[in-house]
């Protein structure tokens, strides 16, 4: 049956096996590709992390950020989806954590890359918003997660105070974070669909 469907579609066993061994070849190109694109955007989210703590911003309120780091996971969560940003977040929190930080800024990162990550791919399947939308949801709710932990090990949800605040930074940095965002996406998604 094999046979005769070669021959109905002209090709020989010896060309039948290069069409298969070209298919697979492109296949690890494209896997190549991938991998590529995941090494720079968790590069690019490390290096935001680092010129982020390079930049002390005269707030008196605590863990108010540029939130640079964040747009490499709004440009995965476009690019190669929730899961792909989820990979991206993580290692850029671990590998802050260990360079830059301690375990606290781990458990503050995780909790606010989780709760950010989750509210933009809901926000981003219901499609009420757009990129720039998404990004103030992924702002907020890392600030939400953030003062969550932070009730947590300080035993009081005093911390709360904090958060009319923090819901403000986070619409702002977020929205900045969104517009960047949102251009690099336009620009480099034809690139991304391809592989």
């Amino acid at each position: 049956m094999a046979k005769e469907k070669r021959k109905v579609q002209g090709l020989n066993k010896g060309d039948w096996e290069k069409e298969k061994a070209g298919g697979q070849e492109a296949r690890g190109q494209a896997g190549k590709q991938k991998t590529a694109l995941y090494g720079m955007l968790i590069a690019l989210a490390f290096v935001f992390s680092y010129v982020e703590a390079m930049i002390p911003l005269p707030v008196p309120v605590p863990g108010i950020k540029l939130g640079l780091a964040n747009l490499a996971s709004v440009v995965g969560l476009y690019t190669v989806g929730c899961p792909g940003a989820a990979l991206v977040a993580l290692v850029r929190i671990v590998l802050v954590g260990f360079t830059f930080g301690n375990t606290f800024s781990m458990l503050y990162g995780l909790a606010g890359g989780a709760a950010s990550l989750a509210a933009m791919a809901v926000g981003k399947k219901l499609g009420w918003f757009g990129v720039v939308g998404v990004s103030i949801l992924g702002g907020v709710f890392h600030n939400m997660g953030q003062l969550a932990v932070a009730a947590w090990v300080a035993r009081t949800a005093g911390v709360f105070f904090y958060f009319p605040v923090l819901l403000a930074a986070g619409t702002i940095t977020g929205g900045v974070v969104g517009l960047l965002g949102g251009l690099v996406v336009v620009r480099i998604q034809a690139a991304v669909k391809r592989l």
